[in-house]
């Protein structure tokens, strides 16, 4: 009986040798492209069975905090993290992810030159994109048609206003022109940013001197200011992207201008009343068409230090690869694939019938730089931010002084003027000037 159990325990124990998984903690965020990688990796571990996956899903915000927090004390919670355009680029500085290296079947020359750049470090990679945006005017062509005007495929800020004025039509439950205006660094400044851009403007000067009192921060926030309170729905200072969304399908918006990415929903007729009214253009411009608009993705790393190198290059590979979006366009059809990452995508003739927007889209990341996005020089990478530790605090106070001025609750300048101190105080807080 004993040299039986001692077998058994011996081949036991070369059959769980065989077979010991290595689990890999992946955290992500809980939006509907990201939800979907969940559902279609049991073929990942189907074809990779030594590897389990364990799934952290959380909101955008708890998401950041969460990793930021882990990455900066070495926790080692997370062996694959789902960061943005933001993190990348800070965190491979400072040595926080490891390089990711691909073979020649993955092919990393296909990803989009504008989303590889962003997410990399002298020339390496420390994130791959897992789908990615820009920003772009989408807007109800039935309206536009109605007023007599042909909507150019790169219009100016000037063109966007009149269009407001003459489809604005709140009896009816119209209004002219929805853009967002709730607080935040990625909410209202992201679009924010891109106007001030445009203008002209920027952030930081070379010294890294906030300008939020400069010309063009002023015309802008005036600007925009003026044309919601002339044109946009009321509330318009709670709204971001998801509450401009439901707004935009019920068909109360005669323009929008925010990520790429909404395209795919307000062009599906289970989501939108209006989805066969829509079409698209470039992002307005004013003074320069640099930094108009903006360029993000989401993306899959490695913390450094990582036991778990392998397995989880695995992983992020397969997620972002050829064969994934395959994969998904297989299961749910080529309208609702991760966009915004690879050439091959838009190469594709079936992807490009089944998403109108695929044109515009692309046209739009291909023309953002995040090295380049300004008219005077600065010292920061970003469009829609600058990619400095000390932004996600500055850009949240500049958020909360610009909802306020759109709300009516303090004049602009006053809110500029408040801005300005803030970031002031951050920056030499940072050590950036005396």
């Amino acid at each position: 009986m004993k040299l039986k159990a001692s077998l058994a325990l011996a081949f036991g124990l070369v059959a769980s040798a065989a077979f010991a998984q290595t689990e890999l903690v992946v955290a992500t965020v809980n939006n509907g492209h990201m939800v979907e990688m969940q559902k279609l990796s049991k073929n990942f571990e189907t074809a990779n069975p030594d590897i389990k996956l364990k799934w952290v899903t959380l909101e955008e915000g708890v998401l950041r905090q969460r990793v930021t927090t882990d990455i900066a004390t070495k926790g080692g919670q997370f062996d694959v993290m789902t960061i943005g355009m933001y993190e990348t680029p800070i965190w491979g500085k400072k040595g926080w992810l490891q390089e990711l290296k691909t073979d020649a079947k993955y092919d990393a020359d296909d990803i989009l030159p504008a989303m590889r750049n962003g997410l990399s470090v002298d020339g390496k990679m420390f994130a791959v994109p897992f789908y990615g945006e820009s920003s772009m005017l989408m807007y109800r062509k039935d309206l536009a048609d109605k007023a007599g005007i042909k909507v150019a495929d790169k219009p100016t800020w000037t063109d966007i206003k009149a269009l407001a004025a003459k489809i604005h039509d709140p009896k009816n439950g119209v209004y002219g022109i929805c853009l967002r205006g709730k607080p935040g660094w990625g909410d209202n400044m992201a679009f924010l940013t891109t106007l001030v851009n445009t203008n002209g403007g920027q952030w930081f000067d070379t010294s890294w001197k906030p300008q939020l009192e400069s010309k063009p921060w002023k015309d802008s926030i005036n600007f925009y200011v003026d044309l919601l309170k002339n044109y946009g729905p009321p509330g318009s200072s709670a709204n971001s992207f998801n509450e401009i969304l439901a707004l935009y399908n019920e068909g109360k918006c005669g323009m929008w201008i925010d990520a790429t990415i909404a395209a795919s929903f307000i062009t599906d007729p289970k989501q939108s009343k209006v989805a066969d009214k829509v079409a698209f253009a470039q992002a307005p411009t004013a003074v320069t068409p640099k930094g108009a608009n903006w360029l993000w993705a989401w993306a899959l790393a490695i913390p450094a230090g990582s036991k778990k190198v392998d397995a989880a290059t695995k992983f992020v590979t397969w997620a972002t690869s050829k064969e994934y979006i395959e994969l998904v366009a297989k299961t749910n059809g080529w309208a609702h694939v991760p966009t915004g990452t690879r050439k091959s995508t838009y190469a594709n003739a079936e992807f490009m019938k089944a998403a109108k927007f695929a044109a515009a889209e692309k046209a739009a990341i291909d023309s953002a730089n995040p090295n380049d996005s300004t008219l005077p020089k600065s010292p920061y990478v970003g469009v829609q931010f600058a990619a400095i530790p000390e932004f996600q605090a500055i850009g949240a106070t500049v958020g909360q002084e610009m909802s306020a001025a759109l709300a009516g609750k303090k004049s602009v300048d006053a809110a500029l003027k408040a801005s300005q101190v803030a970031a002031e105080r951050e920056m030499k807080k940072a050590g950036y000037y005396k």
